[in-house]
């Protein structure tokens, strides 16, 4: 029995959300779900989008999934999806993204899984003014060896184990010389632990250019935490958009699992909302959790159900509502077609 912390979040995610248990459901994947909240949901029940009954939970049960967030517009309140990563030290995030025949794009070979570095760069938030009238701002970037060598490290082991060829390091060292120097001469180090799988870098610049020209020829990708923030919704609109591709925070102790898309409650009630992206981050938990064989085919069983266009969602092409996709994925765990 799997024991992990729920947080349904807001606006479509708890539809979202009720889609993910219906299939583990129907997978007879055995879960104990923790209910928690956060977001506006938090500030709604306590005044706080980060409640300590959320974080208690958290720290005792070790794995989390979370729906889409809103932060509360002024008052001070944090931003609860950097303070989670920072708190538990959810070093690695990963965003896999991969071409599905069903979702019609210009790219059919796209397959690719962004490794970014998640607790440091510009996100630490270390900005001041630096004149009295605030017109001048300042914001510090941190690099350390110790989380470079992390993120780096389980980017080429992901690709020893999952038997990718080639990983690629993304930075910007020939004007950040420093900061970004240091990732990619740590990254040059690693890969010569790493002799099996080819090794490259590539300035952020360029690999944007050529991920929108080539991106079959992207295999594993590494980089700090802004410029994986950007690439890996690209990688994501390569694919169809954020409604299809899943996502994971992991650290040494900690692990949450998340949907990257926005909370959306111009539509939230609506039936409108598409599950896929939230139930592909169910299945990277299944993974870590040790039960990959469940997590596949719950996996087979999306994407057969996005063949059929009746019963998705209307943003990628469908004529249906959460419930029925969710309804269609239920069905074909059980009945196999």
């Amino acid at each position: 029995m799997h024991q992990v912390v729920l947080i349904p979040g807001d606006g479509i995610g708890p539809e979202i959300t009720e889609s993910v248990k219906a299939v583990f459901k129907a997978a007879d994947v055995k879960m104990n779900w923790l209910d928690a909240s956060a977001g506006m949901a938090g500030v709604d029940l306590c005044g706080d989008p980060l409640p300590e009954e959320t974080l208690d939970l958290i720290k005792l049960y070790k794995v989390a999934l979370k729906g889409p967030l809103t932060t509360p517009v002024g008052g001070g309140y944090r931003s609860v999806n950097v303070t989670l990563r920072k708190m538990f030290d959810l070093y690695c995030n990963i965003r896999p993204a991969f071409s599905i025949a069903a979702v019609p794009t210009p790219f059919t070979t796209v397959d690719m899984v962004m490794f970014r570095e998640n607790t440091q760069g510009l996100y630490i938030g270390q900005e001041k003014w630096l004149n009295e009238e605030q017109t001048i701002a300042e914001s510090k970037a941190v690099i350390s060896r110790e989380a470079s060598e992390k993120i780096i490290r389980a980017a080429f082991e992901y690709a020893k184990l999952h038997n990718r060829k080639k990983v690629t390091l993304v930075h910007k060292a020939n004007i950040l010389k420093l900061t970004t120097g240091l990732f990619l001469q740590v990254g040059k180090e690693m890969a010569v632990l790493y002799p099996e799988i080819q090794f490259e870098d590539l300035i952020v610049d360029n690999m944007a250019m050529q991920m929108v020209i080539k991106p079959h020829r992207f295999d594993v990708v590494v980089t700090t935490n802004l410029f994986g923030d950007i690439l890996s919704d690209l990688a994501s609109g390569l694919v169809g958009g954020l409604g299809v591709t899943g996502s994971a925070n992991i650290g040494t102790d900690y692990a949450i699992f998340e949907a990257v898309h926005g909370s959306a409650p111009d539509i939230a009630g609506q039936g409108k909302a598409n599950p896929t992206a939230f139930l592909f981050s169910a299945c990277m938990m299944l993974d870590y959790l040790g039960d990959a064989e469940k997590a596949e085919k719950i996996r087979q069983a999306i994407l057969k159900a996005l063949e059929n266009k009746s019963v998705c969602t209307g943003d990628i092409g469908g004529k249906g509502t959460t419930s029925t996709f969710t309804g269609e994925v239920c069905r074909l765990m059980v009945n196999g077609k």
